[in-house]
């Protein structure tokens, strides 16, 4: 036995991959099967190119076997094998690749057609999480000799001749504790199709079938007989990597249904391949339904990220941003670097460029089907609105392109409409957006201050979802129209008509009263040029936030101690009603102007600091 010394720290550095590099034991299958099928790739390479292999001819498969009682676990290739020298440095050395050094002798071209994934040097011992001691019998393709390397993880590994009829490598993993539930042909075959299901290659799983012939033992019990199967567990194809031309409607729906299981077709897909600088394929589904999580802080990510058509992972939420979560699919990147246990992406162009060209292709679909098929986009933006609003708030970069994509509900048009929609829509001498928000849609359409803009020709956008005020007030304006909220005090002037000097003296006097009656109630109070049947509303100030942004920001937890934000009290001054505060006793008229200020909350759907004293002093005031 030739025994020898890693040639590293490896007791440590063993450890350390063994315990913390990877957070998931399972993922050792996925390193080993990605292993073999780089050393597939480098023989197929090889016999194109080199002179001594040119013309190799074999079969390429990988094969994986177990045996429970025995506890191994046996992965085996028919690629190019290592020789002695090549167990040497590759395996006796932590964080030696022989993939990386093989990398390096390519063209540029040639890199650019591999599949080559393993890097960095480690795939290999993620082996000792679960076992604990691996053999691994290799012969080099083009080689007469064939090596046994056998390492308990631990400072040493020795190699010896050995005996294999074909080219190639077998790693022999004997199980450790932790490591017994992977001698078992479900958990295997569920492994291989969760990481490896797309690699290029088949992957045959063997083990013994048991069953019961129809024929009696001598105390009458069926006889059960044992059947040795080979199967291919994975599809050893990825439909994102065919041209789109040779791909059909119903596969690319297939597809989406069994690996994302929704019985249902989904709205529309997107396949792109992306060349240059970066090169990946993308495959994007929307779902006919939002999914379930949606609107949850712990939703899951539905994109799978791929290297080469190997699984990565599909719980990364920086793939696509958060507003773009209902969006299912595939990245496939050709030469995306991931840290060494290939399960965190790291921060680096090539991912960001990944994820913005993503975005913008995904963004871009949306528009072509919201101007070609707007019947499909209605069913869309029923689905997934709100996302694509929370895009206005977060994605600076893409706010334009989302503005165009965001809908709307309009005192003027059925259904929704799109800002460009309403600028085509807008009045002769129009000179900003007007909108409502502030609480739910009937409310809103019943709001008193919608008269005068009606009576004006201005349509104005009933923006009933929570977070519409939030959005709308990041975002200022449209093609460099000014977004106006009807119910602050920015859009007053906008319908104000112009009073007589008489006018404007009553009004002034009413409007001193109610100042007086009401005091510290309310911010301020004043004459209203736009209320018509209604005597008094309450507006905020343009720089308070409205009742609606308050609660959400209580909801989310973002102030402790909230000021009290007290409203403007807008009255109508022409309003007999209003106007009986000048005829009536102090005290009477104190309580009809709390009445009519406790009147306009409940007319904005919010609920009045004291119902009591509300229906006592209507009680009072319709017995006098």
């Amino acid at each position: 036995m030739s025994k020898k010394q890693f040639k590293t720290e490896v007791s440590d550095l063993l450890n350390l991959i063994i315990h913390s590099l990877y957070s998931n034991k399972e993922i050792f299958l996925r390193e080993l099967i990605s292993n073999s099928s780089d050393a597939i790739d480098k023989l197929k390479y090889l016999s194109l190119v080199d002179g001594s292999l040119k013309g190799f001819s074999f079969d390429p498969c990988i094969n994986i076997t177990f045996d429970s009682n025995a506890k191994t676990l046996t992965i085996s290739d028919n690629g190019i094998g290592m020789d002695e020298k090549d167990l040497n440095d590759n395996l006796g050395t932590i964080a030696s690749s022989g993939t990386k050094k093989f990398l390096a002798t390519l063209t540029e071209e040639a890199k650019k057609d591999s599949n080559l994934i393993g890097q960095f040097g480690v795939g290999f011992y993620s082996a000792f999480m679960v076992a604990s001691s691996v053999e691994v019998i290799s012969k080099k393709a083009g080689s007469n000799e064939a090596f046994r390397w056998y390492s308990e993880g631990k400072s040493s590994y020795s190699i010896d001749p050995a005996e294999r009829a074909e080219q190639g490598s077998t790693i022999i993993l004997h199980l450790n504790e932790e490591g017994e539930e992977y001698a078992n042909r479900y958990r295997l075959d569920s492994l291989i199709k969760k990481y490896s299901d797309h690699v290029a290659y088949p992957i045959y799983l063997e083990y013994d079938q048991e069953s019961y012939t129809e024929e009696k033992d001598s105390e009458g019990n069926p006889i059960k007989k044992s059947e040795h199967k080979r199967e291919q567990v994975n599809s050893a194809s990825a439909l994102w990597t065919r041209n789109k031309s040779s791909i059909k409607d119903e596969e690319y729906k297939e597809f989406y249904k069994n690996n994302y299981f929704d019985q249902e077709d989904p709205l529309f897909y997107l396949h792109t391949h992306a060349e240059g600088a970066t090169e990946y394929t993308t495959l994007f589904y929307i779902p006919a339904k939002a999914p379930f999580d949606m609107n949850y802080a712990d939703y899951r990510s539905g994109v799978k990220l791929y290297v080469k058509r190997v699984y990565i992972t599909d719980d990364d939420k920086q793939l696509l941003p958060t507003y773009l979560r209902f969006v299912r699919g595939v990245i496939d990147s050709e030469d995306l670097p991931l840290n060494v246990s290939r399960e965190i992406l790291q921060e680096n162009k090539i991912m960001s460029a990944i994820r913005n060209g993503s975005v913008k292709k995904l963004l871009s679909e949306f528009k072509k089907i919201s101007e070609n098929n707007p019947e499909l986009y209605d069913k869309f933006i029923k689905e997934y609105n709100r996302p694509l609003k929370e895009g206005l708030y977060s994605d600076y970069a893409n706010r334009d392109s989302l503005l165009e994509l965001v809908r709307y509900k309009s005192d003027s048009v059925d259904g929704f409409t799109s800002f460009k929609a309403y600028k085509e829509r807008m009045k002769e001498g129009q000179k900003a957006i007007y909108y409502i928000t502030g609480g739910k849609e009937n409310i809103l359409r019943n709001s008193p201050l919608l008269a005068a803009y009606k009576k004006k020709g201005y349509e104005v956008l009933i923006m009933d979802d929570d977070i519409d005020e939030i959005v709308i007030s990041m975002v200022g304006e449209y093609k460099e129209l000014p977004l106006k909220a009807i119910n602050k005090s920015g859009a007053l002037d906008d319908v104000k008509e112009e009073k007589s000097e008489e006018e404007k003296k009553s009004s002034e006097s009413i409007v001193k009263r109610f100042k007086d009656l009401l005091g510290d109630s309310v911010k301020d109070v004043i004459a209203s040029s736009r209320l018509v049947d209604t005597p008094a509303v309450i507006v905020m100030d343009e720089n308070d936030p409205s009742w609606q942004m308050q609660k959400l920001m209580k909801q989310m937890g973002n102030v402790d101690d909230m000021p009290e934000v007290k409203p403007i009290f807008e009255i109508n001054t022409e309003s007999k009603l209003v106007k009986q505060v000048e005829t009536l006793s102090d005290d009477d008229a104190k309580m009809l102007a709390n009445v009519l200020l406790d009147s306009a909350y409940l007319a904005e759907g919010i609920m009045v600091k004291d119902p009591a004293a509300y229906t006592k002093n209507v009680a009072s005031l319709l017995a006098k």
